[in-house]
């Protein structure tokens, strides 16, 4: 039976909406996001361990534009890293509910995701150390990957159904068949 004020159509569109799972919700929150978490922050890791250890070394025996290109792409290698494990740890947040997608979301416009390719022309990044490189290489497909996942989350949640609007009659009556149900 329809009611004229569309609560009951307003009921099953909330409890339609509730049962609804968006497939990048549920990846987000998997297995595969947690080895995705595991592996940012081991590249994080390793690669300041890297800047701060081998790479300040390899750094100071090169010539003037290379030590140029190395601190051109070690900053955006940091930069891009930065970035990515702000994402994901905000995603982390609201795997672990301590944020509501909607919030990670409104924190998110601090965090940039652009995609990026290395600064330098390639004659030249192929002559920075051999280490240097391929953490730029792996921070890169790294930083894909969370972008297309991010998009993919961001795709999802515009897509999701609102709720039609309630009148405050219903909205109330609402309000009581939730607390009488619980």
């Amino acid at each position: 039976m329809r009611r004229s004020d569309g609560s009951a159509q307003s009921a099953a569109f909330v409890e339609s909406a509730a049962n609804t799972v968006s497939f990048f919700h549920r990846l987000a929150g998997s297995e595969a996001f947690k080895s995705l978490f595991r592996e940012g922050m081991s590249l994080v890791e390793e690669t300041a361990a890297y800047l701060d250890g081998p790479g300040r070394d390899e750094s100071r025996r090169l010539a003037r534009p290379l030590a140029l290109a190395y601190a051109t792409e070690s900053m955006r290698l940091t930069t891009r890293l930065m970035q990515v494990a702000s994402w994901l740890l905000l995603q982390r947040a609201v795997n672990e509910g301590e944020l509501t997608f909607a919030q990670a979301r409104s924190e998110k416009h601090r965090v940039r995701l652009a995609e990026q390719e290395v600064a330098c022309p390639a004659e030249l990044f192929e002559q920075l150390p051999e280490a240097l490189r391929a953490f730029c290489v792996k921070s890169l497909r790294l930083q894909a990957r969370v972008g297309h996942l991010d998009r993919s989350l961001a795709a999802a949640e515009a897509l999701a159904p609102t709720p039609p609007e309630l009148s405050a009659v219903a909205a109330q009556v609402e309000r009581l068949r939730a607390a009488f149900a619980g």
